[in-house]
């Protein structure tokens, strides 16, 4: 009989001593923060929240095939083919147009100089946050499509005001907010349609659409995933990849019980421990130590 591995549980006091160990790394440089659709959610916005509400939208937008109506990734594939890059663009620019107020979770993570934040939504409220404390030594590197004609780039740098700089700009940069997927801002980078992702899960295990400069500052660090889900398996990989070869703790912030089989395995291979709390009471009880 096999048995599947189990995750560890950490819940009650236990959890809350783990939420202020982490809120210390995080501050400290030591933890990267690795934000997913539920930190968006805490700021009640407008925008879809999720790769399903996301499909829902673009469908609503343009009718794509029964199969792929749930399938983020495949319905803008659909769109992609059939109406051309431009209209795709188009409709998540529409999905993204109105902003994400940052909340605490952004608001205590722009007040860090946190060498890496990892933001894995298109929403832009963590750039906006950075943008609203202040700060100019921050280097956002994007996700960036190779499927437009002559492109070649697996991502691209924008400074703090949103132009486009230079990897030596991250490099010299106190935070690196690293956007896998892409941003609404500054420039409506968007990698969302299966063929998006077809160079990058080609050479993501050898890490080339890996930014040199998250390898080498995950290399001494962990990952705090926030607001995070991982039932696809695009999630996943991604996360996999990012947090590959890092060092130090690993934790998540979730119910253990609204997690798939495939979440919860996921955990337990990577040696993730589970928080086993609401996001907003976690980041209540983390963002009071700040």
């Amino acid at each position: 009989m096999t048995v599947r591995p189990s995750p560890l549980i950490i819940e009650g006091a236990e959890a809350i001593n783990l939420l202020k160990a982490c809120a210390a790394e995080v501050a400290a440089g030591r933890l990267i923060p690795y934000l997913g659709t539920g930190v968006a959610d805490l700021s009640a916005p407008s925008v879809p929240t999720t790769p399903e509400k996301l499909a829902a939208f673009l469908n609503s937008k343009v009718a794509v095939p029964a199969r792929v109506r749930t399938n983020l990734w495949g319905a803008a594939q659909f769109i992609d083919s059939r109406k051309h890059r431009k209209t795709l663009v188009a409709l998540m620019s529409e999905a993204f147009a109105a902003p994400v107020k940052p909340n605490l979770v952004h608001e205590w993570l722009a007040r860090l100089p946190a060498p890496v934040i990892v933001s894995s939504w298109y929403d832009g409220a963590m750039a906006a946050a950075l943008q609203a404390a202040g700060r100019t030594d921050f280097v956002e590197v994007q996700g960036s499509t190779r499927a437009e004609v002559g492109e070649a780039r697996w991502f691209r740098f924008y400074d703090a005001a949103g132009a486009e700089t230079t990897a030596a700009a991250a490099d010299a940069a106190t935070t690196v907010l690293y956007s896998p997927h892409g941003s609404i801002t500054p420039a409506r980078n968007f990698l969302v349609a299966d063929s998006d992702y077809v160079e990058v899960l080609t050479e993501i295990d050898i890490q080339s659409p890996i930014p040199d400069v998250i390898k080498e500052r995950r290399s001494a660090r962990g990952f705090f995933f926030l607001g995070c889900r991982f039932h696809d398996q695009m999630l996943r990989t991604y996360a996999r990849q990012i947090a590959k070869r890092s060092v130090g703790r690993h934790v998540v912030v979730g119910d253990p019980a609204g997690y798939t089989r495939n979440e919860l395995k996921f955990f337990a291979e990577y040696g993730v421990a589970v928080v086993a709390m609401p996001l907003e009471s976690a980041m209540e009880i983390v963002t009071r130590l700040a």
